[in-house]
């Protein structure tokens, strides 16, 4: 699983707040009762809903929001509370976004670019977080650096010829040829299908904007055409099932670029048996922890368009957004510090670089880490255990993203997490986040979002999220890569605004305030599987900051 990139392509309680310094009004507690008796809202969100619509309130708005507004306008008002650092491990940022500048963290103990270790960390001028992938954008997927090192020692032998000592490792290498042979053939037949469709799509929409004066004709208007020629029925049957796919046909061929840049992209890099990434751009040894102190402080990578930075941008804007700034999009926390490190390439993590990650910013004054990454295949899996409880003894919340490939992860094991194989919790500072769509019923649950009662704790809103991307740009992107910093953003009000809880304790608190819903949900997009989406995760809820807020409250005193 590459949680970046199946993002992009999802689509195939009464109370006081005191702590803060002041009293205020009292809130009157939310409890929603029978919330699943509020009417359905069927029209079709506008795009001011769209871009705000994880900030909407469900019971106001009829869109299951987290309620963000709502909290902002009764609960938090002009409240500042206490500055938090919140770490993004992801692919970089674009430190200087017009959205994003103001709210990056900075390290007062290190003097910019003056080649020297000033805080005596270990890291060179690390002003704003760290790049432990130097100069690494494109890496292969994990189970295709398994198949890479396995191969020369079991290529052509049989179980018959392995001995007993080498018998896990064998059905390894067998199991990663599988996946390498299976994941390969998927891409390639997407690349040509995508080519295909886009080959016949772009003369069609070529012939139907010549005939209306106008790119953006909608269904309505290929159905009016009269006296459709034969030529002419074969492209208005094309481009309106396209148009299921999209709000107009040049963003369904946006689409389909993008796919065949994508799979295309996957072949190249992904599956490649014959490049090392690692060595040509790092010169790093993954199998080996002995060295942290690797990689460079240029945390939004090398491309100087900043392209890699895309999925780290719109997380972190997610997560802090500059508020109210007239400018962009308003974030969920307000009072929060970026600290950026570069750890995502485009394929796999290394277990080494997230391990090592997750203990800088512990180290350097994090309090809330967002996660929005994973894999299926993990070599070094003890190297993240062991730092995953580093951060809970020094009382670092962890937000992680369930993944993208519609899976039931009670069955299926996903890396990083807080469990073993046996489904036993190490750690109780992990939150894991699946992903809510804005239609309240039946698809509430994202159709690529990863699901499980034991193994995902929360959901949030994960669809068409508006965010920041890199450049002083803006864009749409989905997946629970979006769900995850939307939680993360909620943990970090709730320790700004109540830095006396613990890590574990804000946990609680987000897991036990939620919205519950007695809603029957397709899961994976399956219609013929459903379940209730009280059973899909842990809490069976879908956070909510103005309830958070309130038991939070309650929990301090």
């Amino acid at each position: 699983m590459n949680i970046l990139k199946s993002s992009l392509f999802a689509l195939s309680g009464a109370a006081l707040l005191v702590s803060c310094g002041g009293g205020v009004a009292p809130i009157v507690a939310t409890p929603i009762e029978n919330i699943d008796s509020i009417p359905l809202k069927t029209a079709p969100l506008n795009d001011v809903q769209y871009k705000n619509w994880a900030a909407a309130d469900l019971v106001t708005d009829t869109i299951p929001g987290m309620s963000v507004d709502k909290a902002y306008a009764e609960i938090i008002k002009k409240q500042n509370g206490n500055t938090v650092i919140v770490g993004v491990i992801d692919s970089g940022i674009d430190i200087e976004h017009e959205d994003l500048k103001n709210v990056i963290w900075t390290n007062e103990d290190e003097i910019p670019n003056n080649g020297k270790d000033d805080d005596n960390n270990g890291y060179v001028d690390d002003v704003h977080g760290w790049n432990f992938l130097g100069d690494i954008v494109a890496e292969n997927m994990e189970y295709v650096r398994i198949l890479k090192k396995l191969k020369p020692k079991y290529e052509g032998k049989t179980e018959a010829s392995i001995s007993a000592a080498d018998r896990a490792e064998y059905d390894l290498y067998k199991k990663a040829m599988a996946e390498y042979e299976k994941e390969k053939q998927q891409a390639t037949a997407q690349t040509t299908q995508y080519t295909a469709i886009l080959e016949q799509v772009k003369p069609a929409h070529a012939a139907m904007t010549t005939k209306f004066g106008k790119e953006d004709y909608t269904k309505e208007d290929l159905a009016g055409i009269s006296s459709p020629t034969p030529a002419e029925q074969q492209q208005i049957g094309m481009l309106t099932q396209m148009l299921n796919f999209g709000d107009s046909v040049p963003e369904v061929i946006k689409q389909l670029g993008e796919g065949i840049e994508y799979f295309g992209g996957r072949l190249d890099t992904h599956f490649n048996l014959n490049k090392n990434f690692r060595k040509e751009n790092l010169g790093d040894d993954p199998d080996s922890n002995v060295n942290k102190f690797y990689g460079n402080n240029d945390v939004d990578g090398p491309d100087p368009k900043e392209e890699d930075a895309r999925h780290g941008t719109h997380v972190a804007g997610i997560i802090a957004g500059e508020r109210n700034n007239d400018i962009g999009v308003n974030g969920v926390a307000n009072n929060v510090k970026i600290m950026v490190l570069r750890a995502v390439p485009d394929g796999d993590e290394y277990d080494k670089d997230i391990a090592n990650a997750i203990r800088y910013a512990t180290d350097n004054g994090a309090k809330v880490l967002n996660t929005s990454f994973g894999k299926y295949y993990s070599t070094h899996p003890e190297w993240v255990i062991e730092a995953i409880k580093y951060a809970e003894s020094r009382d670092v919340l962890i937000v992680n993203a369930a993944g993208n490939e519609g899976l039931n992860l009670d069955e299926t094991i996903v890396y990083p997490n807080d469990q073993t194989k046996t489904g036993i919790e190490f750690a109780n500072n992990v939150l894991t986040v699946g992903a809510l769509n804005y239609d309240y019923g039946e698809g509430l649950v994202a159709t690529f979002s990863n699901y499980g009662k034991s193994n995902v704790d929360v959901f949030a809103p994960g669809v068409k999220i508006w965010s920041t991307i890199q450049q002083n740009e803006y864009e749409y992107l989905q997946g629970t890569s979006m769900a995850a910093p939307a939680v993360a953003g909620v943990a970090a009000v709730i320790r700004s605004m109540y830095p006396n809880l613990t890590a574990t304790q804000v946990k609680k608190v987000i897991m036990d305030s939620g919205i519950p819903s007695t809603a029957n949900v397709v899961l994976g997009g399956d219609a013929s599987n459903t379940d209730n989406f009280q059973n899909v995760s842990k809490s069976g809820k879908m956070v909510n900051l103005y309830n958070a807020l309130i038991m939070a409250d309650k929990m301090s005193k």
